[in-house]
């Protein structure tokens, strides 16, 4: 095969930056593209075959402008860029850096990593209430989070109300020891985390001694109208339809609500539909209502974590499969054995 050969320009201070520690996000490009790439006077030269080396070309420009904007590269940055890549998708990663968010209180910015999260991120701005889908890791809570604080300190809205079933406790909270707030505590950390991050500690606590920043277990939303409030349910796959409902319509003038979960992580009683599935068979053509499903390619934690996502997912599928097939098999002996006593009978 011919080799092809090609140059881009890179400053020594984004170098560091775009190839990574020990060259590790130029190793990954080299590994899966089956291109060489070396840094030589001020460029770095990329040699293979001519569909690769533009390709790689193309991840490196991405990254390279990346760099440029400050933003610190990161490997779901470099994975990513190669998945979009094989799909004609060059622009993915800066089309998606356009779009922040807001800052954190330590100076970094939020922003949607995919596609996928850029879709959940407009479909926020564009609904009164979104339903975001999707697997462990897919940052469907923490852009939440991001864009009710983002609303709330543009003064959109009053409040911000946190709410998620407590179903490790069968919502039976009165068997736990101290106050609401530390019995509803433990079920609700991921959300502090993220308030912790996007407001800081101090604000934090502020706002919830004021009455502006409510958390609590879903169970306490009932017989109440939640008007001029950012409200999200998290965990949502562990409410029931009736859960469901009963939140659904707590809802009043001038409220946004987003709704997150993970179908595959139900906690539910079995033979319990889950609240979150009723809801996207009922509500899904109704207007200023959106599903956003994100999925294993929208994993932005570890990317070992992406690979543990898509390897449950291939099994759960498998699973599905299979278990579709058995009613098929278990027809077709019945009618084969019809046939057989049918035929035995009229004899």
């Amino acid at each position: 095969m011919e080799q092809f050969e090609t140059i881009v320009e890179m400053d020594a201070a984004h170098i560091l930056n775009v190839f990574g520690e020990y060259d590790k996000y130029v190793k990954k490009l080299e590994k899966y593209l089956d291109v060489t790439i070396v840094d030589r006077d001020g460029g770095v030269r990329i040699s293979g075959s001519r569909k690769h080396v533009e390709q790689a070309e193309a991840i490196l420009r991405q990254l390279l402008e990346l760099s440029k904007r400050g933003n610190q590269i990161q490997e779901q940055n470099v994975d990513y860029a190669i998945e979009m890549s094989m799909e004609s998708n060059n622009d993915a990663l800066l089309e998606i850096d356009g779009d922040l968010i807001c800052h954190t209180v330590s100076g970094k910015p939020i922003k949607p990593k995919t596609l996928g999260q850029k879709q959940y991120v407009d479909a926020i701005r564009n609904n009164m209430i979104v339903f975001g889908m999707g697997p462990a890791g897919t940052g469907k809570t923490y852009l939440a989070m991001a864009m009710a604080i983002t609303a709330f300190k543009n003064n959109e809205v009053e409040r911000i109300i946190l709410t998620r079933p407590a179903i490790e406790a069968g919502e039976k909270l009165g068997f736990l020891p101290g106050d609401l707030q530390s019995k509803v505590d433990p079920y609700l950390r991921p959300l502090y985390d993220a308030l912790y991050q996007i407001m800081g500690a101090e604000s934090f606590v502020k706002n919830m001694e004021k009455g502006l920043i409510e958390v609590a277990p879903l169970a306490y939303m009932r017989g109440r109208t939640l008007d001029n409030a950012y409200i999200i349910l998290d965990e949502a796959q562990n409410t029931t339809p009736a859960q469901m409902k009963m939140f659904l319509t707590r809802i009043g003038f001038g409220s946004k609500v987003i709704v997150t979960g993970d179908a595959s992580q139900k906690d539910l009683m079995p033979g319990v539909n889950s609240g979150l599935d009723v809801a996207a068979k009922v509500l899904h053509k109704i207007d200023d209502i959106a599903f956003c499903t994100l999925t294993s390619r929208d994993v932005v934690r570890h990317p070992l974590v992406q690979k543990i996502v898509k390897a449950y997912e291939a099994y759960e599928n498998k699973e599905l499969s299979r278990e579709r097939t058995r009613p098929q098999q278990r027809d077709t002996k019945d009618n084969s054995y019809a046939r057989k006593g049918k035929g035995r009978f009229n004899r």
